[in-house]
């Protein structure tokens, strides 16, 4: 049987990322010296005239990512009660895909959970699915939650 000792786990808040944390829970559960890394990654919008990302105020990404970042403090205080393993959360900016394997090579991930659909539906149909890109960009294991 393979062991696990670094499980990252791609959270967005959809009802399959939830599942996701779900099964790396109960992955880490049976492994007492494992990690659990929850990520969320946010893709900002981009102004058509601009290269960088922009959050403002009055911008909903901006509401979205702090909103995103107080759940994954939640999680993590919960997790801290419900497991004893090591519990790292970490948000990052940029295309999905990308910075969940990027963060799983930088962490030396064993595996990946990931949900098989995110809270951006529309844009996979035209850009292509991001579990898709991890499973095909990933240096480990991915375990996809449909």
């Amino acid at each position: 049987m393979t062991v696990f000792s670094r499980i990252v786990v791609a959270y967005d808040g959809s009802e399959l990322s939830k599942m996701a944390l779900n099964q790396a829970v109960n992955l880490v559960k049976e492994i007492p010296a494992s990690e659990l890394h929850v990520l969320t990654v946010y893709e900002p919008q981009y102004a058509v005239a601009y290269a960088t990302p922009y959050y403002t105020e009055n911008n909903g990404d901006y509401d979205r990512m702090l909103e995103r970042d107080e759940k994954l403090k939640v999680i993590k205080d919960q997790l801290s009660v419900e497991i004893s393993n090591p519990v790292h959360t970490y948000s990052v900016q940029g295309h999905s895909g990308n910075e969940i394997v990027k963060y799983a090579n930088e962490k030396d991930a064993d595996l990946i959970v990931i949900g098989s659909r995110g809270l951006s539906n529309l844009k996979e149909l035209f850009l292509g699915s991001c579990s898709h890109y991890v499973v095909q960009k990933a240096t480990c294991p991915v375990f996809i939650i449909k």
